[in-house]
């Protein structure tokens, strides 16, 4: 079996070993290296050794080869380790041919997708290869190209033939990018369960909103807080951004991107936590929800006794009911609200203004920040 050197690297998560991978721009750039080879010397090639800019060094197998009339192509299988990554197991090729003009020009085929928004790192109309990998299938291409000197440039052009079908699964289709994935990766390797890839992936689509023009940005944990809006405002067509659970690293990045103001739109479930000053909602960082949620009962009067039942509680729908019973439910929401605000407010440090509207799937509407009841009369009046 073929040895990529990619098998001794991993990281440990929770006393288990997960294994590295490499990116869809370090398939491209492998793919490029032998297909360039391919073209120059008219032989197969059977691996392509590449250094990752993370400064490891892999030895890919090239899976498919094929060649013509001035032109060679190749492929590379994604392997994506232990991370969960739509693309593992899929090809990726680079078709290198020759080319009036001097250098190295590369471009997408079918499967990577098309830049039709402002705001991305590519401009509108070009293909969705990121610069670090583009950088990288420039590099590789160029060095095969200086050994040899010829005297013409070469094009190249990656595709991946199951592209489109997996773009539907990315960020891609709410960036405005058609036709396929993005060739991806800025150390070359993927490492598992990244939760850096997905943070960027939420800054990506900040930054692309603003590039558009939009001063207020609409946020939600997840499909909870969009489908709740929608129910709200059926006829609009909001534009809005979800976040998962990084919530204070979402009003950072509003907050670098220029916005002026922030609007979290949340189930209780998560919000409980922000009221408590948790910035990361994953329940890994830190859940308390029964602990927070039982304070501000008992700032709002609630008895010694509610609040122990509120702490036994497994879900917030169950603490929701008791508040209810005891007729504490609005008055324990507004002391939410206070505190979300108040913590939302300390992350932003004065750079945007921040408001939240917190709702449960039963009740509806629970509570309001001072910028979120602004924002839901603006939506209604419109």
């Amino acid at each position: 079996m073929h040895k990529s050197g990619i098998e001794e690297y991993y990281a440990v998560k929770d006393g288990k070993k997960l294994y590295y991978g490499y990116t869809t721009g370090t398939c491209a750039a492998a793919a490029a290296q032998a297909a360039a080879r391919m073209l120059i010397t008219g032989k197969a090639v059977d691996t392509a050794v590449i250094t990752t800019p993370k400064g490891i060094t892999l030895n890919l197998e090239i899976t498919q080869q094929s060649s013509g009339d001035g032109w060679a192509e190749c492929a590379v299988k994604k392997y994506s380790g232990d991370d969960p990554d739509v693309t593992n197991g899929t090809l990726v090729f680079a078709k290198v041919s020759w080319q009036a003009e001097p250098g190295v020009t590369v471009d997408g085929g079918v499967g990577v997708g098309r830049v039709t928004k402002p705001g991305l790192k590519q401009k509108i109309g070009e293909a969705a290869i990121n610069p670090v990998p583009k950088a990288m299938i420039t590099s590789e291409v160029e060095r095969v190209l200086d050994d040899a000197s010829p005297s013409q440039g070469v094009l190249v052009v990656i595709s991946v033939p199951e592209g489109e079908r997996l773009a539907e699964k990315t960020f891609n289709p709410r960036l405005g990018i058609v036709g396929g994935i993005s060739i991806l990766g800025t150390s070359g390797i993927v490492e598992p369960m990244s939760e850096a890839a997905l943070i960027e992936s939420i800054g990506l689509e900040i930054r692309q909103k603003r590039a558009l023009g939009l001063t207020r940005l609409i946020v939600t944990p997840g499909n909870y807080g969009s489908d709740f809006l929608k129910s709200l405002f059926p006829g609009d067509d909001l534009d809005i951004v979800k976040c998962s659970n990084f919530i204070g690293q979402t009003v950072d990045m509003a907050a670098a991107a220029g916005f002026e103001e922030i609007l979290f739109v949340s189930h209780i479930g998560k919000f409980i936590k922000v009221a408590g000053g948790i910035m990361n909602t994953h329940s890994k960082e830190a859940d308390c929800r029964g602990e927070i949620m039982a304070a501000n009962a008992l700032m709002a009067g609630c008895s010694r006794e509610t609040a122990l039942k509120i702490m036994e509680c497994l879900t917030t729908d169950e603490m929701l009911n008791i508040l209810s019973a005891e007729g504490k439910l609005h008055e324990t929401m507004e002391n939410v609200a206070r505190r979300v605000d108040f913590y939302l407010g300390c992350r932003a440090k004065g750079n945007i203004k921040t408001g939240a509207v917190i709702f449960s799937n039963e009740t509806g509407i629970l509570c309001k920040t001072p910028l979120g009841e602004k924002w839901l009369k603006e939506l209604e009046d419109k």
